[in-house]
């Protein structure tokens, strides 16, 4: 069944049947594993390397490969699939992102894993944008729609959440490949039984496809995540810089662009809508708070604490799981209350969990993370659905998948500046609290490097040197997590403010 929409029309009010409940479980799934392959890749990182043997820039490019072409594809692909049809898009990405899994599994080297994580990276693009767009399409209901997209939210944290957890069991049971084997399955699936499980979207009247448009777009978006992914783990480069500067500036041209054409990639007047636009930027926020906790957390639990990466995780799950909760019962919230302050009250849990940290201390602090990271997850999951509900709800369905797509931009976005600018903070007390006394200038370079540099030079230190190296290393990391925590902290309050401001109808 082929659905063409236009504008709103009285079938707004609809209720989804059986049939589209179980679409919702087809598209979940497929959001589910690609959240988890965003994460699951860490811990086979050292198989990888001793079979493969990477260059250091290979295996950096066989992490980061992944985001850089998802971020740069997901307005395109988005746009895309309002056009040509978000079902057949969806379908086609499912079969790619199956290929491409395999061909990562079995790699013989590191080009073709590399590359393989290129076309994963191109599926991936057609898969967020189209199961967010369909959801808007198919859910016609405001309060089912609310409720599917607390769904779709809690596979997406729940997916990031297991990745590390299944990763490790595989890899204890199984080869590294089996970290992408577990995609194929599900895909297969997926093809099989979508055409007749999901309804096919997409709009009467598309207009004109400008590739120029999505060269611009991708060319912009790729070079300001490298550049802010450079900064985040090598501090202010020149290099960084000028190719992040690169990509701005191809974004103003593309700007430019969209505002002649008269079939634009991107419809501007999106972000005349103060809904719109309020919910891209809180989504942006949530994420960006969300990723630095991970970030720094993941460090303070096993550098600092000396917990070993399972271990971190099964810590750290607890925060994931009230993310996954309380994107599930945000649409029974605003059900009862108005939305916005739903919204602006989960960023003030949210808010409250981030500087909670800084009671953390360099020798105890796990139930106070656990506590805290608990209150960031359960805030952000409220914020994460919310926000995707409002951008989808605030355009007709014709346009729900290059709205979708500006949505998950914001996400990708705030993952990289949430790691660049919250990892600065954080290393840049780091690395002035350092205590260098008795080192090399070689150890004492690899020991600013990271945290983790820094306990494996304290490691193989002169007893004096390695207490006074490890004592100031936990110290300044710490120091820095709880500066990191306060203006996160201080940014989600300012974000409920705003949202109280510019969400004031119902």
């Amino acid at each position: 069944m082929t659905i063409t929409v236009g504008t709103k029309g009285a079938d707004e009010n609809v209720r989804a049947s059986r049939r589209e409940w179980i679409a919702l479980i087809a598209l979940s799934l497929a959001v589910l594993l690609i959240s988890v392959d965003a994460t699951v890749l860490d811990l086979a990182l050292p198989a990888i390397s001793a079979d493969l043997q990477p260059s250091s820039t290979q295996l950096l490019w066989v992490i980061d490969v992944y985001s850089f072409v998802l971020a740069g594809l997901l307005v395109t692909m988005g746009t895309l699939g309002d056009r040509i049809g978000r079902r057949r898009l969806l379908l086609w990405g499912a079969a790619g992102f199956g290929v491409a899994s395999a061909i990562a599994a079995w790699s013989v080297n590191p080009e073709m894993l590399i590359a393989a994580r290129v076309l994963q990276g191109i599926s991936g693009a057609t898969l967020m944008p189209a199961t967010l767009g369909l959801i808007r399409a198919i859910f016609r209901d405001s309060g089912q729609r609310t409720t599917a997209i607390g769904v779709w939210s809690a596979m997406a944290g729940g997916g990031a959440a297991a990745g590390p957890l299944i990763g490790g069991w595989l890899l204890e049971h199984f080869w590294w490949g089996s970290v992408f084997l577990i995609n194929v399955p599900v895909m297969i699936a997926l093809v099989a039984a979508g055409p007749f499980l999901i309804p096919e979207h997409k709009d009467s009247n598309p207009g004109r496809f400008d590739l120029i448009s999505a060269a611009q777009s991708m060319i912009a978006i790729v070079p300001i995540v490298y550049a802010v992914k450079e900064i985040a783990v090598h501090g202010l480069d020149a290099e960084a810089v000028v190719i992040g500067l690169a990509g701005i500036a191809v974004g103003v041209l593309f700007i430019r662009r969209q505002r002649r054409l008269a079939d634009p990639l991107l419809d501007l007047d999106l972000f005349a809508n103060k809904r719109f636009s309020t919910a891209v930027l809180t989504n942006l926020m949530s994420v960006f708070a969300l990723a630095g906790v991970l970030f720094f957390g993941s460090q303070y639990l096993q550098s600092v604490l000396g917990k070993s990466p399972l271990e971190a995780g099964l810590l750290m799950l607890p925060g994931m799981s009230a993310s996954m909760v309380t994107a599930l019962i945000a649409a029974w919230l605003v059900r009862r209350w108005k939305t916005r302050d739903v919204l602006a009250t989960g960023l003030v849990v949210g808010a409250i969990g981030s500087g909670a940290m800084v009671l953390l201390q360099t020798t105890s602090g796990i139930a106070v993370f656990m506590v805290a990271f608990t209150l960031v997850g359960a805030g952000v999951g409220i914020a994460l659905t919310l926000t995707s509900d409002i951008v989808v709800s605030s355009v007709e369905p014709a346009r729900a998948g290059a709205a979708s797509a500006v949505s998950e931009t914001a996400y990708e976005l705030g993952i990289a500046l949430g790691v660049a600018v919250l990892g600065s903070v954080v290393l840049r007390i780091f690395r002035d609290g350092l205590d260098l006394t008795g080192l090399a200038d070689v150890h004492a370079a690899a020991a600013r490097e990271t945290l983790g540099g820094a306990v494996a030079v304290a490691q193989s230190a002169p007893a004096g040197v390695h207490s006074a190296l490890l004592e100031s290393a936990h110290l300044g990391f710490v120091s820095g997590i709880h500066i990191a925590a306060i203006a996160t902290g201080l940014l989600l309050v300012a974000n409920a403010v705003l949202v109280m401001r510019m969400l004031r109808s119902k």
